[in-house]
Parts: structure tokens; C-alpha cells; sequence
């Protein structure tokens, strides 16, 4: 299994208007325990040129910042797409019951069928 290539599908599939948090990235490439994983490929470019200003922790904070151009070009694109991040106490957060992406077995399966057509 290629993770970063795996990682790269699994992002690309993200509706607009959704985010995904590192650990359901992982389990969706077939390694839920590296959300950690997920984001040193995010961090160095593994994965290509996906979205990665979607990926959210799994309280819906904004933590990946520091490696955008700008402080705020996160909050940026998502609201772009729609998504609202508010600000809190503890940082910009994103609501996932609303945004965060509620996968269906379809949309599973097609992300599967990808991953046996390229072999990884």
C-alpha cells in the first residue's frame, strides 16, 4: 500500500463544502491509527496537489495553518467553498456536524475501486 497515494484519492474525493479530519483520512486509507501519518504527508507534499486546507483535527480546528502561506489562508479557502470556520477560544474552528464529511458506502466503495485500478 502506498499511504501518500492513497491519501492523495481519498482527499481528492472530498465534496466541496465538506471537510475531513486526519483520523478519518486515515481509516479511509486503511490506517486509522496515523491521522499523525496524514499530517507529515500533508506537511511535505506527499500527497500531491490535494486540498489539504480541508483537513480539520477531530474537534474541527484549523491546525494545520502554520504551513499556508498566511496565517488565515485556510479560513480563507474554505470560506471560498462556503464552509464557516468560527472563531473560539481555542482557534478557528470548523462545525463538523454541519461541514464535516459523512461518508457513504457508495462514496467508500468508489474510493476502494480507485485505490485497486491504480494498485495501491
Amino acid at each position: 500500500m502506498d499511504f501518500y497515494k492513497r491519501m492523495s484519492v481519498v482527499l481528492l474525493s472530498v465534496p466541496e463544502g465538506k471537510v475531513i479530519t486526519y483520523g478519518q483520512t486515515a481509516k479511509l486509507i486503511g490506517r486509522p491509527r496515523n491521522a499523525r501519518q496524514v499530517g507529515y504527508g500533508l506537511r511535505e507534499g506527499l500527497g500531491g496537489d490535494v486540498p489539504a486546507y480541508k483537513v480539520v483535527n477531530s474537534k474541527g480546528f484549523l491546525s494545520g495553518a502554520n504551513h499556508f502561506l498566511t496565517w488565515d489562508m485556510q479560513r480563507t479557502m474554505l470560506m471560498n467553498e462556503g464552509i464557516i470556520p468560527l472563531m473560539t477560544n481555542e482557534g478557528w474552528r470548523v462545525d463538523l456536524e454541519k461541514y464535516g464529511w459523512k461518508l457513504t458506502a457508495e462514496e467508500a466503495e468508489k474510493i476502494n475501486k480507485i485505490f485497486e485500478a491504480k494498485g495501491i
